[in-house]
């Protein structure tokens, strides 16, 4: 080998590495998806889901849908926290496994209020958008009728 062909093996070597070192992190650094963190909580047992009938006895996420959003009942303190649908799943996988004993199941509702004409329509779109959500992430709905 001649010098300038060692050089010029020794600089593409060095410059091999340097482009190595200088890529963007692996998909392992990454945390977990709202969706890969949702499929940690076991699948529902719909059979036990369909016998609760009294709504007083659900433990499970709790959502009402409005025209400008969500709401996320939490059952611990029954305060409301209003979401937009994208920040649905992030939310609820958030939230710690013991609050979930009946598995990967929500309970849902639409806010009675708003089902007329202005809302009506932002209402079905957000129904639509949050069931499409949730189905996408595999989280069984229990539909509840609005009082």
């Amino acid at each position: 080998m001649t010098g300038k062909t060692l050089c010029i093996a020794v600089l593409s070597i060095v410059l091999a590495g340097a482009a190595c070192s200088t890529q963007p992190q692996t998909d392992a650094a990454k945390p977990p998806s709202p969706e890969a963190l949702l499929q940690a909580i076991p699948a529902a047992d719909l059979e036990q889901v369909d016998r609760i009938h009294d709504m007083k006895n659900w433990r499970n996420p709790y959502l009402i849908v409005r025209p400008d959003g969500v709401a996320l009942l939490d059952a611990a303190d029954n305060a409301e926290i209003k979401l937009t649908p994208d920040q649905l799943l992030p939310a609820l996988a958030a939230l710690p496994p013991s609050n979930w004993p009946l598995g990967r199941v929500v309970a849902a509702t639409e806010d009675s209020a708003s089902a007329a004409e202005p809302d009506g329509a932002a209402l079905r779109r957000n129904k639509g958008i949050v069931g499409g959500e949730l189905r996408g992430a595999h989280v069984a709905i229990k539909w509840v009728p609005s009082v």
